[in-house]
């Protein structure tokens, strides 16, 4: 991303952008779509309510469930993919909201559906999974959400409330993307211009200190005059989660929102107490080096994602990533090499930085269409990284949409950032192995670490080691407010990193830059998910073809069955602590070989 103002959406390079054609041909056809799914719920409803007692009924109601959920899906991403590129635009804004309110709508319909199915006995249940065992995912879930489920009028209320529930999340991007004006600062005796992405995208990863610095000086600013606010909507979020915990039978928010992921509470606190004892030296050694590679006065937060060498960081334009990732991908055979291709030919994938464009990146899966992709690209190696991490989310949602029915298409949430981390593994494998120099494969184990296991062992187990302090705030019936999550957010930071890096001012406010807090417990799923992955890839080095295969069987899973039968398929034993160890092993190794490349590149 170049440092000028960013261009309104009209303004980029459609040839850069995502094809939705597929999923509708025009709002017309959306327009009939949204008729139509009214149509299907209200004949659903006047043929299975109170009907749903014979296993027969039951798996011809599953039929009809999933039609309607597959074409729901199309409208859904019809009204929020094109929204989270333009922000800004009042027309996406409008579209989003309608559909956001149709979902309640339909929803509070549907809900007598699995209401009624969780009163209803096992033996039924196994009787309907004996009939149609392609429901086997889904119905286990029924199994799993009989422990706190309510009576159906209550069902109905809830669902209807969907739209309100969202609430929080909406006012935190509208916050974000329409109201904080980041302005400028100055470097150097120049000035730039800063926004939210920009900030994100690129300044916090530039290689001259002093902009790097200036930038995120100014950032924060930006974010403390919004503190109150976004404090004020995410205590919103919580106390609801609190609120739905309690009417459904739970002591502790933090179980109830475990429950359907089917992890307990051991293998929850376990992620996050293992990597935050276990993993923070391992990462104090590597900023240090850093620290001393570049010769700075000191590691603050602003510096912990700079290039270990940036003269060598190279300049990678958009072809050339996706020939990298070809490459990189090979070694999972054509089909799966082919699958990563097409979705640049068939423009799955909307690259431009816009005004308004969501930060971050995200994988959609529309079923019955294909995975889309949205990024914001920026010419950098940690550009290619996110790229191909989406890429690996595709992967998996390709596979297990052709093998299941919309009903079980979809991973398990404690996996399901494993298909994309392990991707990232494999674009690090492909530049070592291509590595000439003692220099060029310092970089690459630089990224495996900066990009890979940075982003998803330390920044987001740090997001979930946060979420654990104020849930458990909100157990106790306490509160909180800005200045309580900027003192919680500076002890968890404090904690990993301890005395290698020094927390600016403005650090604890790390807690208002983060959308993962308004999507339940989800930011330690990537540390799961890259444990998986790692001892995945690992096999597959070992054991060639064989482990490959067994890849690709997990990724065809869906959500068929429970995390830790599906981790088993990929060769992963996730009920102890031994495969987390093992892939903190792993990094602590690697970054005592980067010491040694270092002192070896010293020494020539």
């Amino acid at each position: 991303m170049s440092e000028t103002e960013l261009p309104k959406r009209e303004a980029v390079d459609p040839k850069l952008t995502w094809d939705l054609t597929p999923i509708f041909h025009d709002d017309f056809a959306y327009d009939e779509a949204v008729k139509q799914v009214r149509a299907l719920t209200k004949d659903f409803v006047r043929m299975y309510r109170g009907k749903l007692t014979e296993p027969a009924v039951i798996v011809d109601a599953l039929a009809d469930y999933g039609t309607i959920v597959a074409l729901d899906s199309k409208i859904a991403h019809w009204g929020f993919m094109p929204y989270s590129t333009d922000t800004t635009d009042p027309k996406l804004r409008e579209r989003q909201a309608q559909v956001t309110a149709l979902g309640g709508e339909i929803g509070g319909q549907l809900s007598f559906f699995q209401a009624e199915l969780t009163q209803l006995s096992e033996t039924v249940l196994d009787a309907v999974v004996e009939k149609a065992p392609d429901y086997a995912g889904f119905i286990r879930q029924i199994k799993v959400a009989k422990k706190g489920a309510l009576p159906p009028a209550a069902e109905k209320v809830l669902a209807e409330l969907s739209p309100v529930f969202q609430a929080p999340s909406n006012i935190r991007d509208q916050t974000i993307f329409g109201d904080m004006d980041f302005g400028t600062f100055t470097a150097h005796g120049k000035t730039y211009p800063l926004s939210f992405v920009m900030y994100e995208e690129n300044y916090q990863k530039h290689p001259d200190t002093e902009i790097r610095r200036a930038a995120y000086a100014q950032f924060n600013k930006t974010l403390r005059r919004y503190e109150n606010t976004m404090a004020a909507g995410y205590l919103a979020q919580v106390t609801r989660e609190k609120i739905t915990a309690t009417m459904r039978g739970y002591d502790s928010v933090i179980d109830y929102l475990l429950a359907d992921q089917e992890i307990n509470r051991e293998m929850f606190n376990r992620q996050i107490d293992v990597i935050m004892h276990d993993l923070a030296p391992i990462m104090r050694k590597y900023v240090t080096h850093v620290k001393t590679l570049w010769g700075l006065d000191h590691i603050g937060y602003t510096d912990l994602q700079i290039d270990i060498d940036p003269s060598y960081a190279p300049t990678i334009t958009l072809a050339q990533a996706q020939e990298m990732i070809k490459n990189a991908t090979a070694l999972m055979g054509k089909d799966y090499q082919d699958q990563m291709m097409q979705a640049f030919s068939d423009h799955w994938i909307d690259f431009p930085a816009n005004q308004g464009k969501d930060s971050g990146a995200y994988t959609a899966g529309p079923y019955g269409v294909h995975p889309y992709v949205e990024m914001t690209w920026s010419n950098t190696l940690p550009a290619v990284y996110t790229l191909i991490h989406e890429l690996g989310h595709t992967a998996q949602m390709v596979r297990s949409q052709q093998a299941h029915n919309v009903l079980d298409a979809d991973f398990n949430d404690y996996l399901v950032e494993s298909p994309s981390t392990f991707n990232e593994l494999l674009l690090t494998h492909y530049l070592e192995e291509t590595a000439k120099d003692p220099r060029m494969k310092r970089f690459a184990l630089s990224r495996l670490l900066n990009d890979t296991y940075f982003h998803n062992f330390v920044t987001h187990l740090l997001e979930a080691a946060f979420q654990r302090e104020v849930y458990t705030l909100i157990d106790k019936g306490e509160s909180f407010d800005a200045a309580r999550l900027d003192a919680i957010t500076r002890k968890v930071l404090t904690d990993f990193w301890g005395p290698a890096v020094e927390l600016e001012e403005g650090a604890e406010l790390t807690w208002m830059r983060q959308s993962h807090y308004y999507m339940g417990l989800y930011s330690y799923f990537y540390s799961a998910g890259l444990t998986v992955a790692t001892q995945a890839f690992q096999a597959i080095e070992q054991q060639g073809q064989p482990a490959v295969d067994r890849w690709l069987r997990y990724l065809s899973l869906g959500d068929s069955l429970d995390p830790t039968a599906a981790a088993r398929v990929a060769g992963v034993d996730v009920t102890t602590d031994a495969a987390l160890k093992h892939a903190i092993s792993f990094l602590g190794d690697t970054v005592d070989e980067v010491v040694a490349l270092s002192k070896e590149i010293d020494q020539d």
